[in-house]
């Protein structure tokens, strides 16, 4: 018997992916502690939770039926597209089902992870290797407590991306990150930059409080409609995949149909196909720059005082500036070199966007975008994470398996499903829905078959 034997394994997080790896762990039967810097589960869909950035009137982009979890579906009734209160519930929900709550350090913040004692290779399975959490309770106490391994499943919309522009300005500036409420802009002129979902979602809340609403855009965006034919748009075409070509021709030409074309209302042409980079899911804002209004301005130059100096020379007065500039991975408990993280990438280099390559008993759950993997997709990771550290005391040449995989980054599965993704650093941790599921069951199956 191993000296982590007796240990817990540590899950940072409470929101979707902390709780689908709970759950995950629990299905194993392998004994965890859960950290959360909140007073409850939920994760950013707790609007009132410390590091929540979800704003009053955020729902899901993606639909109910192809987010939620299999074993435990969405109650009757919710909505194709459920608000963060809706939300909040199914979390808690799902936590009061399985007993979650129980094993969480509610209110508890994590400072530092390290690796102690053992062989951080982990070339045999790595048994002997532990982990040191260093976190600080409600009570301001600090705690040290060794697990057997650590998995990181604090989200990744939490810390927010604020460009410097250049200039000054006299007016106010805040990152969606600090929006909650479309009262702030009433009266006031407003320019949001950047149309992610984020800035699309505060321009339709802008136009019916603010004076005027402009969009400042760098590039060019496809738009996906959230209905087609009357049906949520990614509930079409659930079958089989079709070939990446293939299916961006025959969906380009159908969101031509729904959306037309967004250069009409002054976006410049996409410098990249259908679903090479994330489509921004609102046909309300294209709706209420038809009417004129909001409008669309190009990417900004400089602030100049009460104003903005676009790239094209124009100028135009502001009171308030939103930057829907994204957020950036935020690890800060831990060194970057345990996640294989080379300071030039915007995303640690990870197997299967989980398992670090250098370090044994170190995972990342939930650090995948993917248009339609939804919260099953993350819980197939934790499922990966559950098998793995199974394997480590059942079948232990198993896990050795993968920690070889894991190694030999020659071998490691191409993730695309042939789509030419951007190479953007919001786009770092992107995949392909079809392929990178595929891979992460096969490994699965692999170690041992799911929890």
């Amino acid at each position: 018997m191993s000296p982590a034997d007796h240990l817990t394994h540590a899950v940072i997080g409470a929101g979707p992916s902390g709780l689908a790896t709970a759950r995950a762990l629990q299905r194993q039967g392998l004994p965890w502690t859960g950290y959360e810097l909140s007073h409850d589960v939920g994760g950013l869909w707790d609007i009132d939770g410390p590091r929540s950035t979800v704003y009053a009137s955020a729902h899901l982009i993606s639909s109910r039926t192809t987010t939620e979890f299999t074993e435990h579906p969405m109650p009757p009734g919710t909505p194709d597209y459920p608000s963060h209160t809706h939300l909040l519930a199914y979390f808690r929900s799902y936590a009061d089902r399985f007993g979650l709550r129980e094993h969480y350090r509610f209110g508890t913040e994590v400072v530092a992870v390290e690796p102690v004692g053992g062989s951080n290779s982990g070339g045999d399975g790595g048994t002997e290797q532990r982990w040191l959490v260093t976190a600080t309770g409600p009570d301001g106490a600090t705690t040290r407590t060794e697990h057997a391994g650590v998995v990181v499943a604090n989200g990744t919309l939490s810390e927010p991306n604020r460009p410097r522009l250049p200039g000054h300005f006299d007016g106010e500036i805040l990152h969606t990150a600090d929006y909650k409420h479309p009262e702030v802009l009433a009266g006031r002129r407003v320019l949001v930059v950047g149309a992610g979902n984020s800035g699309c979602d505060i321009v339709v809340d802008a136009v019916h409080h603010a004076a005027a609403v402009d969009l400042s855009v760098r590039r060019g965006y496809h738009f996906v409609p959230k209905y087609v034919f009357g049906r949520p748009a990614d509930t079409l075409n659930q079958g089989r995949p079709l070939p990446a070509r293939l299916k961006q021709a025959l969906d380009s030409r159908l969101l031509r149909m729904f959306t037309g074309d967004p250069t009409r209302f002054g976006f410049p042409e996409p410098d990249h196909k259908l679903y090479e980079s994330h489509p921004i899911v609102n046909s309300l804002v294209l709706h209420h720059l038809g009417h004129g209004d909001a409008t669309v301005r190009p990417d900004v130059e400089r602030l100049d005082g009460d104003g903005v100096v676009f790239r094209d020379g124009s100028r135009h007065a502001y009171d308030t500036v939103v930057l829907a500039t994204g957020y950036r991975l935020h690890y800060p408990f831990l060194d970057s070199s345990l996640l294989a993280w080379p300071p030039e990438r915007a995303a640690p280099e990870l197997y299967l966007q989980i398992v670090s390559p250098d370090v044994e008993g170190l995972f990342v759950v939930g650090m995948v975008e993917a248009a339609g993997i939804g919260w099953q997709g993350r819980y197939e990771q934790a499922e990966l994470v559950a098998a793995y550290l199974a394997a480590r005391e059942r079948a232990p040449q198993r896990a050795a398996t993968l920690r070889a995989a894991a190694r030999d980054r020659s071998t490691w599965p191409d993730l695309t499903g042939g789509y030419d993704y951007l190479g953007l650093d919001r786009m770092a941790y992107y995949v392909n829905k079809d392929a990178y599921r595929r891979a992460v069951r096969a490994q699965v199956a692999e170690l041992g078959g799911a929890s």
